[in-house]
């Protein structure tokens, strides 16, 4: 339930914005307010990026079930305090903006320790069915959620917050009364100067990333502005000080010596760059369906979001087999053949939607997006499993905080990376083309041109919100109302713009779709150089023959609570 309502809550605003900001009265295409666009986009994944670390090195200390708990109890507070918004303009995105920081909080406390307490309370003979099951409704979390702000978005935009409420107090309620703690603490101190380094430079360095996406001094995209250069250096720059900081203290908060376990290194090396895949293909198929397919087969632009959730389920599909079934498969014969399989047909999947062209037949494409789920369910519950069964027991929450880190991290750096590689590919093709149609009907040379210099983020961003395209970007000059109107009819209709921007956007996805399969194939060769075997919860080396210890069969007493 915890990490369900995390996830689920991550994603379910990408859906919904369009309605979120038509409640608060704000166009967030305005120039002025791609800024709050943005951070209701990531905010809540940078967040959680940046702090599970420190959250999971606190529930060792302190005691992961304590920390849960109190995640539960500060998410419900803030989706309660999301759904009483009583502002609107930029005020009204600022309360919601901040809020959704402080339930990304406690979204991290729940996701930094959900897979510690579970490696404490299962033996290692149902360790991978239990975090299978775990990591598969987190990441179908994350699909769902688009699905969930589709529908709720259509009743009312309070809906999208309200739906937390309730699971969360139940939640909440039930962790207090149930949860105990069995795992094994590791007193210490608090290591101030690896939390404020590592913080500040995850921050700077996703911040920057965010940045990179927005158009500046005449670039379609923003690498080229000095705050986010100075973001971008800065980030690394104290990332690579905490790494040597870490190195000095007694007692760090992330422990690097974990990297020398092949199995937890090959594991978080292949989940980073699976978390980049997987980031950049769901926003990538959500602009695919609403910008182009959904239109092209009669549904309205007001309508796609809801319906792009719809269409997308096959990967949910995939997740919910894939995951629970490899788990308990790799309980009995070990996780690198099933991780590593799944990768592949991850990589598979890539290529097939590169090969398809922009007005697929579905059942192709959701054929290729079930072996896509089912390919990340297999190696998502194996992996998690390896992962936390190669670290010692005392360490298990922060081995998940970091684990957490890089998928959460990889999502977020999915988001820069393949929107500017979209952007890049759409602005070499798309003036000359958008300028064209428009010219062929009726709109005057100069405005047509203006309208095609405007950066391509606005276009993508416009089909992403579910906004007609042409109608967005011709209103401000007001040319619709001096044609005739079979030519407004024209370049408002579902047919216009699909099919105006399909060729340069297909160049676009198959960039991107191209480095995601090659992401998953270089994952997918890290998995295989984890070893044969997950290491002993006792922290012995990967490729050592698992074998429950006494406190693996005394914990799982835990798993009745």
């Amino acid at each position: 339930m915890g990490v369900l309502i995390a996830t689920v809550d991550a994603s379910i605003v990408i859906i919904s914005l369009p309605a979120i900001f038509r409640g608060i009265g704000l166009d967030p295409l305005a120039p002025s307010n791609i800024g709050y666009l943005l951070w209701m986009i990531l905010g809540y994944t940078l967040v959680t990026a940046v702090l599970v670390v420190a959250l999971g090195r606190l529930g060792d200390m302190f005691g992961r079930v304590k920390m849960y708990n109190l995640g539960f109890l500060v998410f419900s507070a803030a989706s309660l305090a999301l759904s009483l918004d009583p502002m609107h303009g930029a005020a009204g995105a600022l309360w919601l903006i901040g809020f959704r920081l402080v339930q990304a909080v406690g979204g991290s406390m729940l996701t930094a320790n959900s897979a510690a307490i579970l490696t404490d309370a299962f033996p290692a003979r149902q360790r991978g069915m239990a975090l299978g099951i775990n990591q598969i409704t987190a990441l179908a979390g994350m699909f769902l959620g688009l699905l969930a702000g589709g529908v709720l978005a259509a009743i009312d935009w309070r809906a999208v917050f309200w739906v937390s409420v309730p699971i969360g107090i139940v939640g909440t309620i039930w962790s207090y009364r149930s949860l105990r703690e069995v795992g094994t603490r590791k007193p210490g101190r608090i290591d101030w100067i690896g939390n404020i380094t590592f913080t500040a430079g995850a921050a700077c360095l996703l911040a920057g990333v965010t940045y990179g996406i927005q158009p500046y001094g005449g670039h379609s995209t923003g690498w080229t502005n000095p705050w986010v250069i100075a973001g971008l250096t800065g980030g690394v720059a104290l990332l690579a000080t905490f790494c040597f900081a870490e190195t000095r203290v007694s007692d760090p908060m992330f422990q690097l010596s974990l990297f020398r376990i092949r199995a937890f290194a090959a594991g978080n090396i292949a989940a980073l760059l699976i978390a980049i895949a997987r980031g950049g293909m769901q926003f990538m198929l959500i602009v695919w369906l609403q910008g182009i397919w959904l239109p092209l087969h009669g549904y309205s632009f007001e309508r796609t979001p809801l319906w792009a959730g719809i269409f997308m389920l096959p990967l949910t599909v995939g997740f919910l087999i894939g995951g629970p079934a490899s788990g308990w498969l790799s309980d009995r014969y070990g996780p690198r053949f099933f991780a590593t399989t799944g990768l592949l047909l991850v990589a598979g999947s890539f290529l097939g939607l590169v090969a398809l062209p922009v007005d697929f037949s579905y059942s192709a494409f959701a054929a290729l997006l079930f072996v896509s789920g089912l390919g990340q369910g297999m190696f998502s519950a194996p992996n998690t499993s390896s992962i936390m069964g190669s670290v010692p027991p005392g360490q298990r929450g922060v081995a998940s905080g970091m684990r957490s880190t890089f998928q959460n991290s990889g999502t977020a750096l999915s988001i820069g990376l393949f929107f500017s590689l979209m952007v890049v590919g759409l602005s070499g093709s798309l003036p000359h083309t958008l300028s064209s149609g428009l010219q062929a009907q009726g709109v005057p040379a100069g405005t047509a041109e203006q309208v095609a210099g405007l950066p391509p983020v606005s276009t993508l961003f416009a089909t992403f919100l579910g906004n007609n395209p042409i109608g967005h970007l011709l209103a401000p000059s007001g040319v619709l109302h001096t044609l005739p109107a079979q030519s407004v009819h024209t370049l408002t209709g579902n047919r216009f713009f699909p099919e105006l921007v399909s060729t340069p956007f297909h160049h676009g996805l198959v960039t991107v779709f191209g480095a995601a399969a090659v992401m998953a194939l270089v994952a997918a060769l890290a998995s295989l150089l984890r070893g044969k075997t997950a290491a002993s919860a006792g922290g012995s080396a990967a490729g050592s023959s698992t074998v429950p210890t006494p406190a693996d069969e005394g914990d799982s007493a835990a798993s009745r609570h």
